[in-house]
């Protein structure tokens, strides 16, 4: 599996084109996209029902759908290893291009 070497990035703006880079396979974006999807409605569960356990479903299903693309179809190691917080963030906003479609989908 290709390594990435660790870069410093002086903020988010700078990040992004690099984590967009390595989510260049469709069907790992279409699987974060999923496990993102899952993540929210997991959260909707949560502020329904009160229980926090939700809140583990979220964060364990977001995570799964994401490392499976990683692995099993990007072939590269998240950016979550490396980048956590920015990492979250281009979750997020990569989620938001989708469904703007400014990223294929």
């Amino acid at each position: 599996m290709p390594q990435a070497r660790t870069r410093e990035f002086r903020n988010f703006t700078a990040f992004y084109p690099f984590y967009l880079n390595e989510h260049r396979n469709l069907t790992c974006r279409r699987l974060h996209f999923a496990g993102s999807t899952v993540a929210l409605l997991c959260l909707l569960a949560l502020l329904i029902s009160g229980n926090w356990w939700w809140l583990a479903a979220a964060a364990v299903s977001g995570y799964a759908f994401a490392w499976v693309g990683h692995f099993g179809f990007e072939k590269n190691r998240p950016a979550t290893f490396r980048h956590p917080f920015y990492s979250l963030m281009g979750d997020w906003v990569m989620y938001a291009d989708i469904w703007r479609g400014r990223i294929p989908f």
